[in-house]
């Protein structure tokens, strides 16, 4: 690995570990590697139950745990529920992104990964998804809030990874380990919204 400089990087007062929620591997590389580099110790947690189709699902997936294991980081492989997932946005498929429906999506993803770490033993928890330019960095946050708020002692980690050029970071690794790159966020609506996109781009 290259040596990157990059501000230092501390968990909250008193915590040991982390679980990293991650979206998928171009989001999550640049946060994987800048804690890493502080020597904190982390764990992976792939709960993506919005990606659609499947196939896209197991292709962010599979990227996702390639990386984690080319670094020797523990990666959790969760339930594939999308079933779940389209029932609590049901009502909302025409929302835009970052409206009601992205709100619901984050909770439930990381309503998962909060219930995961108090069952073992982490204080501490954390997302990529807000490293992303289009995700509403404060919508992340207050979906971690609220997910950490069920539990005594548990704390959602609001670190901003897009600041002092994260994102920038985060491209030029997915660039450099040549990770899949997604044409859309996600979901069925993502998907849906991306495919009306490209379509009046390509009349115009």
């Amino acid at each position: 690995m290259n040596e990157v400089r990059r501000p230092a990087l501390s968990l909250p007062a008193g915590h040991a570990k982390v679980l990293l929620h991650s979206c998928c591997a171009p989001c999550s590389g640049e946060v994987m590697e800048a804690m890493l580099a502080a020597g904190i110790d982390y764990t992976v947690f792939f709960y993506n139950p919005n990606i659609h189709p499947e196939r896209e699902y197991l292709l962010r997936k599979d990227e996702n745990a390639r990386f984690a294991a080319r670094h020797g980081v523990a990666f959790v492989d969760a339930d594939y529920d999308d079933a779940l997932w389209l029932a609590r946005t049901k009502g909302l498929e025409c929302e835009p992104e970052r409206g009601e429906r992205c709100s619901i999506c984050f909770d439930m993803r990381l309503e998962r990964t909060a219930l995961y770490a108090y069952e073992h033993g982490f204080s501490v928890i954390t997302s990529s998804l807000g490293i992303s330019r289009w995700k509403d960095f404060a919508q992340v946050v207050a979906s971690g809030k609220r997910a950490v708020s069920r539990y005594d002692g548990l704390v959602y980690w609001d670190h901003n990874w897009r600041k002092a050029g994260g994102s920038a970071r985060a491209v030029e690794i997915a660039k450099r380990e040549k990770f899949y790159q997604q044409s859309y966020c996600g979901c069925l609506y993502s998907l849906r919204d991306a495919h009306h996109r490209r379509g009046i781009a390509q009349r115009s």
